[in-house]
């Protein structure tokens, strides 16, 4: 029975990992939701206001920090009927399950079905799932097999994302002593890859940068938030310093882009900021860097760290009012702050390299004064200088306002950027 729609707040809303379908969910899509709330339709809760669909457009409304949220209420027998209707409403719009999601939804509700209904429910989950029927069958033929697949599946993306055994051990509920063994053969695996020279994974869509001059006209297409940089810039450093299974760090993590490109290059990645973005809470660690380094479980396997900082003045204010905020700090506490965490990392790292981007400040520093941070940076690190990167922004950042001013007061806008990549040795 479902009733009219109504309303409630949006802290009430309940969201079962465990039953809702895994769709691919998408920081573009909430985004696109948040701009205008009002057209969007209620999402579907049951009677303990637990979510049966609308993940997008209730994420929506944390995003931007609504306080109430219209809903239509369904009645569920319980887990299976659950999982069953947020599956039909999936079916119908929003974005689709995968063929493995819907393989795995058939097993779960499966195995929540009583041993006396199994033969009749194979030809529903089949109509649930817009599947045949014989594919139903093949799926659950296999069932134990490809449950143990798909633990394993879980536990790989786990690992990739630098959880710890323990971590993996609850999450999975499964002794200790187990994930001990899957992981360790996973880290053989990683061992034997760093030993042998690995682009392949960069063979099919990806152009080696050549020169230290890395130019390019628009974004690359996909989230786009005030502070983030360009994917392409960070894909070319894991080419150039990192090999398959290496771990990669980036404490200032925003939308999380690092971590989808790791997985994609089979990078293991620990992900963080001091404020993670809504709806990404799961892959974004939380963890502020002023307060001091990650806790990383194993400093040894990083060969990367990638720092996008705020770039000071530019970003006053655009995060928090928070005086600790390095945006809202003055040059001095910045410049030593920001230097810091640059040591801090070194100090915990051996045979890898620290990468840093920055622009220099102009336009919103005090008097328009250019502020140069890569020269106070490598005043303030004592590390070798692997290699400086040109990555100049396009003039079309600059608008009217600022151009006029050029002219009047002879001055040249900064478009400058770059990326110092240090290198650490022990």
């Amino acid at each position: 029975m479902t009733d009219a729609p109504a309303e409630i707040a949006v802290s009430e809303v309940v969201y079962r990992d465990d039953l809702y379908p895994r769709i691919e969910k998408s920081q573009r899509t909430v985004e696109q939701y948040a701009e205008d709330l009002d057209v969007l339709p209620p999402i579907e809760v049951n009677q303990h206001n637990e979510l049966i669909d609308g993940w997008h457009r209730w994420t929506a409304h944390r995003k931007v920090g609504a306080e109430h949220i219209r809903v239509t209420v369904t009645e569920t027998t319980g887990d299976s009927h659950f999982l069953e209707l947020a599956i039909r409403r999936n079916a119908s719009h929003g974005l689709q399950l995968s063929l493995e999601d819907k393989r795995d939804m058939a097993r779960r509700i499966y195995n929540g079905t009583p041993e006396r209904e199994r033969d009749g429910k194979k030809a529903q989950l089949a109509s649930i799932l817009s599947i045949s029927e014989r594919s139903v069958r093949n799926w659950l033929s296999r069932i134990d097999k490809d449950a143990k697949e798909a633990r394993d599946r879980r536990i790989f993306a786990m690992w990739l994302a630098c959880c710890t055994q323990q971590e993996i051990a609850e999450a999975e509920s499964l002794p200790l002593g187990t994930v001990k063994t899957l992981t360790n053969g996973l880290d053989e695996i990683g061992n034997l890859a760093k030993n042998i020279q690995a682009d392949a994974d960069h063979a099919t869509d990806f152009t080696a940068p050549i020169y230290n001059v890395w130019k390019q006209q628009e974004k690359t297409p996909g989230v786009s938030h005030f502070g983030n940089s360009e994917i392409r810039w960070v894909d070319n450093l894991l080419y150039l310093y990192t090999r398959p299974f290496d771990v990669v760090v980036d404490p200032f993590a925003g939308s999380g882009s690092t971590a989808d490109l790791c997985r994609k290059r089979v990078r293991r990645y620990w992900v963080s900021d001091r404020l993670p973005v809504v709806g990404r809470e799961d892959i974004i660690r939380k963890h502020d860097l002023t307060e001091g380094l990650p806790p990383l479980p194993r400093w040894q396997d990083v060969r990367l760290v990638y720092l996008d900082p705020p770039y000071w003045k530019q970003a006053e204010g655009r995060y928090s009012s928070d005086p600790q905020d390095l945006a809202n700090m003055e040059l001095d506490d910045f410049t030593k702050m920001l230097a810091g965490i640059v040591n801090g990392f070194a100090g915990k790292l051996a045979d890898a390299h620290i990468a840093l981007i920055i622009q220099p400040t102009q336009w919103n520093a005090p008097e328009r004064q250019f502020t140069d941070h890569i020269r106070d940076m490598l005043r303030e690190v004592d590390l070798p200088v692997a290699q400086r990167i040109s990555v100049p922004y396009e003039s079309q950042q600059c608008n009217a306002q600022m151009v006029e001013w050029a002219k009047q007061n002879r001055q040249v806008l900064t478009l400058t950027r770059e990326i110092v990549v240090w290198r650490v040795q022990r």
